[in-house]
């Protein structure tokens, strides 16, 4: 795929803030699964810090074993990491890389939001997704896997969208190759991961939330309307439900799990 591991180097180097995870880069044309081949490097040694770049994935996989496409020309990557911290916050793993990634792109002008739970949004269309695994010994996590798929040149669904035709419609391009592209989710991992393990998943949260594109969106759940008002520290979204009585309207909140429900997406002609 003529991936340029020399530019792609120099990019982080000069871009880091932080030398939290010792980056040992990997690059295939094609894998069935960036995260699965990185579970293999991992079982035969490899450190944390190890990634796996790929532009195409045959057997993708996204949250909750559905299929992630992984046409040709996508970034697709993995990285590995040693968090030492409960299997129940697992979920705040994704919630770091989402902002960490989301922070970086806006760095560079490119207007990304998030989508709760793990998805990467540029005008209200889907640019990409997160998909973290772990292993788990004695409540808590010894070795985990985030994943990043990203849009780049490949096609993509109508609600979809990639960086290379946004960018034909920009007074200038932010993201000038795809090596640039791979160092600005590289560095938002380890930034965002960097946060929740330095600042607290208190910190982090309040970054997340100023970029969850969802804050305030009233959404239908069974047969009540509720607000979308925050997201706990496990990752679930917080919703508050208007109950109503005889005498008042109270507000209770409700907690929901990522993987219930699906917030959508609104299909898009432009």
């Amino acid at each position: 795929m003529g991936f340029d591991l020399q530019y792609l180097s120099a990019a982080l180097k000069a871009g880091r803030q932080y030398s939290y995870l010792p980056f040992s880069l990997h690059i295939f044309d094609s894998v069935a699964s960036t995260n699965q081949t990185l579970w293999n490097l991992l079982n035969q040694g490899a450190k944390p810090g190890c990634v796996v770049i790929a532009t195409q994935q045959t057997s993708g996989r996204g949250q909750w074993g559905r299929q992630w496409i992984s046409a040709a020309g996508g970034l697709y990557v993995s990285v590995a990491i040693n968090p030492k911290i409960a299997a129940t916050d697992s979920y705040q793993l994704t919630l770091a890389s989402a902002w960490g990634i989301a922070s970086q792109l806006r760095n560079c002008g490119v207007n990304v939001g998030i989508k709760w739970p793990n998805d990467l949004v540029l005008n209200d269309r889907k640019l990409g997704g997160i998909l973290t695994e772990t292993k788990v010994n004695q409540e808590k996590i010894t070795q985990a896997v985030i994943g990043v798929g990203i849009n780049w040149a490949n096609p993509v669904p109508e609600t979809g969208i990639n960086l290379e035709s946004w960018q034909v419609s920009q007074p200038t391009k932010p993201i000038s190759c795809l090596e640039m592209l791979t160092s600005k989710v590289l560095l938002g991992i380890e930034s965002g991961i960097e946060c929740l393990f330095e600042e607290g998943v208190n910190i982090l949260l309040t970054h997340y939330l100023d970029l969850l594109t969802n804050m305030g969106d009233r959404i239908q759940i069974n047969d009540l309307a509720g607000t979308i008002v925050g997201v706990t520290p496990q990752g679930n979204l917080r919703v508050n439900v208007e109950a109503y009585n005889t005498k008042q309207v109270i507000s209770p909140e409700i907690y929901i799990e990522p993987g219930t429900i699906s917030l959508g997406y609104q299909k898009s002609s432009v």
